[in-house]
């Protein structure tokens, strides 16, 4: 599960082209795309990591938040199923709103607590990206939070740079404050890493 005692502030990154490295999915996994019914899976992997209380309200969320627009989400939602169908992970390659422009944006990475460890989160981050390549859709931003310092890492790794003053959507750039927590949590190393990264 998440720290979540971690302090909260908005961590914003930007990809501006498409990763080089290779979409690998541990053996017995697939992906697929957003099916009739899914806001189920979804919910159940979010709550499985706590970023709901309860699949109704982590439902009522999505439904709300992309059920209006069906065919984006079948074009835009990936599932990481394993080879009983059951959802183990999911990862949105969305569009929100810039200034009144749409703007690319990565949403939700989730990989459920039981599969973890087996390269799914990057398969289905890497995946995500490359549905923005064939869209030609970058850059691409995303917001996260220090309590996600892993995943952070693995946006970084994949090419994604910490910004330190843009945003998107309606976003507040708390990249200092974001920044002064993850010195606590992470390695010199690491964090330095970041640091130098940031645009």
């Amino acid at each position: 599960m998440l720290d979540r005692s971690i302090p909260f502030y908005n961590l914003i990154l930007k990809c501006s082209c498409p990763p080089s490295a290779a979409v690998r999915l541990p053996p017995g996994f697939s992906l697929r795309l957003y099916q009739a019914g899914d806001e189920d899976a979804w919910a159940a992997l979010e709550c499985s990591i706590g970023d709901f209380r309860t699949p109704a309200q982590a439902r009522q969320y999505f439904l709300h938040t992309y059920g209006s627009r069906q065919t984006a989400l079948q074009q835009r939602c990936l599932f990481a199923v394993n080879s009983a169908g059951q959802p183990a992970g999911s990862c949105i390659a969305w569009q929100d709103v810039r200034c009144g422009q749409p703007v690319s944006s990565l949403h939700w990475l989730v990989v459920h607590p039981a599969f973890r460890g087996q390269g799914l989160g990057r398969a289905l981050c890497l995946a995500a990206m490359r549905l923005f390549e064939q869209a030609d859709a970058y850059p691409v931003y995303l917001h996260t939070q220090p309590w996600s310092w892993r995943a952070l890492m693995l946006y970084a790794e994949i090419g994604f740079r910490l910004q330190k003053t843009d945003s998107f959507a309606e976003y507040e750039n708390q990249y200092a404050q974001g920044m002064a927590v993850l010195r606590g949590i992470l390695s010199p190393k690491q964090y330095q890493w970041l640091s130098d990264c940031a645009e």
